[in-house]
């Protein structure tokens, strides 16, 4: 079996939702790991914060991010087990951050070094 990062991808939602609105995500997203944890394919994850995020550029020019010319961001990830890619996609299908028009899990398999 494979593993497979689902990366997040959203608007910044502070100061935008309600403090029981995020609750209520909070709550469809841990019972949607939960379904996935059943199945014993969760490996990890977490949420990613946007206060004090930096971007670091090329140059190394460090900015205030994340990616304030970027309409949606990096909210968080979940890593999961998968047979495939396809496995790892239908995964994703049940993500509640897809509730919000435009925003995208992107399915990656993660490099293992041998």
């Amino acid at each position: 079996m494979k593993e497979y990062i689902l990366l997040f991808r959203h608007e910044n939602a502070n100061g935008k939702v309600s403090p029981e609105q995020m609750q209520q995500w909070m709550k469809q997203q841990m019972d949607w790991i939960d379904s996935i944890a059943a199945q014993n394919k969760f490996v990890s994850g977490t949420g990613l914060l946007f206060e004090d995020a930096k971007v670091v550029n090329h140059k190394k020019v460090v900015t205030n991010g994340p990616f304030g010319d970027v309409k949606e961001t990096l909210g968080g990830y979940i890593v999961v087990k998968a047979n495939s890619a396809d496995e790892a996609a239908e995964f994703a299908k049940g993500a509640p951050v897809l509730q919000g028009e435009g925003n995208t899990v992107e399915v990656r398999q993660i490099m293992i070094a041998n």
